[in-house]
């Protein structure tokens, strides 16, 4: 994992911030919360976050115009988005992957499920052009042909 990279928390509820950044503990990251659209901006746009955990529904900016924001910005496009929602439903996971976000999260939200995903989110930003680990024997080896 990238050691300087933060994963940023966004939801406007006190106590899901709370559980998220409980469930994220066992990795020893660094953990940065907003309760808004607006500071969930600026805090990505400072840089240093490898990873947003962003609430769909929030007062104000919504967690979906947040993404299709970071989404269309040179500076945060690469930072993966892992929208995460009360209600999953077929029309949001297709707005989703219509806005080109890394994941789409139910609550609750599994802990090892969350870790798992923020892990390989996070190590992502060290793989190669084809999607292997940077250290993987055949990411280091190139291939024979015929």
């Amino acid at each position: 994992m990238s050691d300087s990279a933060k994963v940023l928390l966004v939801d406007d509820r006190e106590t899901n911030l709370r559980v998220l950044e409980a469930a994220l503990a066992p990795l020893g990251v660094p953990v940065v919360c907003a309760d808004n659209g607006d500071d969930a901006l600026k805090i990505a746009l400072r840089g240093g976050i490898g990873v947003i955990l962003l609430d769909v529904r929030m007062p104000g900016i919504s967690g979906l115009e947040v993404a299709d924001y970071l989404l269309r910005l040179d500076q945060t496009r690469d930072i993966p988005i892992v929208l995460v929602t009360g209600i999953g439903t077929s029309a949001l996971a297709q707005t989703a992957i219509d806005l080109g976000v890394a994941d789409l999260l139910v609550k609750p939200v599994d802990p090892w499920v969350l870790r798992v995903k923020v892990s390989y989110l996070l190590n992502a930003g060290h793989r190669g052009a084809d999607g292997r680990a940077a250290d993987a024997p055949d990411a280091r080896v190139p291939r024979r042909t015929p």
